[in-house]
């Protein structure tokens, strides 16, 4: 695989800085990091960015994350490794990667399940972390940019 064009950071710092500066903005929320770093890693796989896909689990597992976790974070309705919030985040995850799938892209019954484990502001971070996510799989993706250049 070959990258159609130089990566979007080194063309366009300022967009990169930007966009770095967003994900940070509301990390101070209360939604823990590990359920960041999850629903980074659900959208991305959905998506197919090969670059956030090898990227998020090594830094995940640096972090101390599990190997059961992450292997089975595509699979996350059919095992014992998440919490029900964890849970409640990954489906809402999948609703707003996936917005286009469905006439009503977040049932009430996936945004309730959310909002009964995360308060307001904690809500908002997820969101917008879920948006960040996708950006970067969108920049990544048309671009074609390789897993394993990152590093």
């Amino acid at each position: 695989m070959q990258a159609r064009m130089t990566n979007i950071a080194a063309l366009a710092p300022d967009t990169f800085k930007a966009l770095q500066a967003l994900g940070n903005a509301v990390k101070d929320s209360g939604l823990p990091a590990r359920t960041r770093d999850l629903v980074h890693l659900r959208a991305s796989q959905i998506n197919g960015c090969g670059v956030c896909c090898d990227m998020h689990p090594r830094m995940m597992k640096r972090a101390g994350e599990t190997d059961e976790r992450l292997f089975a974070v595509a699979a996350w309705r059919d095992t014992p490794y998440f919490s029900d919030a964890e849970r409640a985040a990954l489906a809402l995850a999948e609703c707003v990667t996936r917005m286009a799938d469905r006439a009503d892209p977040v049932p009430d019954a996936v945004w309730d399940e959310a909002a009964r484990h995360y308060d307001e502001r904690a809500l908002a971070d997820l969101v917008v972390q879920i948006s960040v996510i996708n950006v970067w799989n969108r920049l990544n993706g048309s671009t074609r940019q390789v897993a394993g250049q990152w590093a």
